[in-house]
């Protein structure tokens, strides 16, 4: 399969608003930077959402023949309350309420986002840097930013001028679509923007205050870095001064990918990224995902139900097929019966996917080949790539898939010959259908490990049911139903499947 084969890749670019062919600088190379969590509290489902985007991306990208390198920060260091220029570094105050070190802190929650984010079956990225560990890239941007006339200090802080960017041809707020006068007019008199010569300037680098924990010595005096300034340095370091996508929530497009425009812009004199990509948010019942409402899930609640709005436990596969049942961009709302419904699709694909991979060809002379079939499986398949090249449409890509499993049930079944459709478009389905699942859409069997086990008590149910001893026969039953499966004992065969 190569990128040329069906309609080309089009991403929805935030920058110019609509869906651009995606063609990469360096073809057959693909440098792509996502914004990863700040590690001061446990991930929580909206992040999950946007790294499960990504990862899908990346899994495309790869599947479709380019060479990714994937990076994703761990903000560990200057992402303070509110996101805005004053106030407590996240990491820090949470250090402070847990009487721990900051760098424990970090630890502690980086444990939890890698915990979490394999349970969901997310790859890891190709580099995986730390803002802590690139403070002298910092360092040598702000004063390269100082030079260049863009910048300032004030009073041990350094920060971003917007009006000297501006003069200089730029748009600050092209990626959002903010105004520079709306901005201004809804800026708040804060502590520290005496400062500032502009309202909308920003932190390159924060003076500490004695009582801040998280401090390193500068040519500005004792600081630390602001929040946007990670992003530009790792991202130039690692893919370049110009690289083909940069990733994130919504939430980030102002002000920190916009901070992250100016700044690289700054430093090079070149747009650092061709295609800017952005996820939507999730809520919950219609309303929006807030720990203050009460609706925000953890991980863990969702796959113990113990939360007063689960009405039961949802499998990390049950969850990662829900979330890819709506298009990245589109808003994705949560509810028990969106659940339950994605809880049953995931299962008949997962039924079809243990199918898939035990099904032989067979050559039976006589059979009549049927090409209606086969140009129905040959459209689902093309079908699939072109909703995958459609700005990753996982919803329609999904349509294709379960009809590519109705052929796959009914090669089960005896319904339809294999001969019927030719070895080739019969190992294409067979193929295909494993590939989308495991390696595009990166769903997997969640009982897998445990097929020796089942097929064992499946052969014990086989033994008692021909020798009549039915006590056991029902106690195996309830075995499977206990683990969410049933038994299938019809004339011809007895299989077990997930319960759907």
């Amino acid at each position: 399969m190569t990128a040329q084969t069906f309609q080309p890749l089009k991403i929805f670019n935030t920058l110019t608003r609509k869906k651009d062919v995606f063609v990469p600088i360096a073809p057959p190379y693909v440098g792509m930077y996502v914004c990863g969590p700040t590690v001061y509290n446990n991930v929580h489902l909206g992040n999950i959402r946007t790294f499960l985007s990504f990862d899908i991306l990346f899994r495309y990208l790869t599947h479709i023949g380019y060479k990714v390198r994937y990076v994703r920060n761990i903000t560990d260091v200057g992402h303070l309350v509110g996101d805005g220029d004053e106030g407590e570094d996240k990491i820090g105050k949470m250090a402070k309420l847990q009487k721990l070190e900051p760098m424990e802190v970090v630890q502690q929650y980086t444990n939890d986002f890698h915990a979490v984010t394999a349970v969901f079956n997310l790859l890891s990225p190709s580099i995986e840097p730390t803002a802590t560990g690139h403070l002298i890239e910092q360092i040598e941007a702000v004063q390269a930013l100082i030079d260049k006339g863009v910048a300032y200090e004030s009073n041990g802080s350094v920060y971003f001028d917007i009006n000297k960017y501006q003069a200089g041809g730029n748009e600050y707020g092209k990626l959002s679509g903010r105004i520079i006068e709306d901005l201004l007019n809804e800026t708040r008199d804060l502590d520290g923007q005496a400062e500032k010569r502009n309202p909308l300037d920003f932190a390159l680098w924060k003076k500490a205050s004695p009582e801040h924990i998280m401090q390193w010595e500068s040519p500005w005096g004792k600081g630390f870095p602001g929040w946007h300034l990670e992003c530009t340095c790792m991202s130039a370091k690692y893919l370049g001064k110009q690289f083909d996508i940069h990733g994130g929530g919504m939430d980030l497009k102002f002000p920190h990918h916009e901070c992250e425009i100016a700044q690289g812009k700054s430093l090079t004199g070149e747009e650092p990224v061709r295609y800017w990509m952005h996820t939507n948010m999730l809520t919950v019942n219609g309303q929006k995902m807030s720990k203050s409402l009460g609706n925000s899930f953890l991980p863990a609640e969702l796959f113990s139900g113990n939360h007063e709005l689960l009405e039961q436990a949802y499998s990390p596969m049950t969850v990662r097929f829900f979330m890819l049942q709506s298009q990245y961009r589109s808003t994705l709302d949560f509810s028990n019966e969106a659940l339950k419904a994605a809880q049953k699709g995931y299962k008949k694909l997962a039924n079809g996917l243990r199918i898939a991979k035990l099904l032989t060809y067979t050559h039976e002379d006589g059979v009549p080949f049927d090409e209606a079939k086969k140009a129905d499986i040959e459209k689902s398949i093309e079908g699939f790539y072109n909703a995958m090249n459609d700005d990753l449409n996982t919803a329609v890509a999904f349509a294709n898939l379960f009809n590519m499993l109705k052929y796959i049930n009914m090669l089960n079944m005896g319904q339809l010959k294999s001969a019927a459709l030719g070895e080739a478009v019969f190992i294409s389905l067979k193929e295909k259908f494993v590939v989308f699942f495991e390696d595009v859409l990166g769903l997997k069997e969640e009982l897998a490990e445990g097929h020796a086990i089942l097929d064992g008590m499946l052969k014990l149910y086989r033994e008692f049911k021909l020798s009549q001893n039915y006590e056991k026969v029902d106690e195996i039953r309830s075995y499977f139903k206990n683990q969410g499966l049933v038994i299938r004992d019809t004339k011809t065969r007895i299989d077990w499947a997930y319960e759907e």
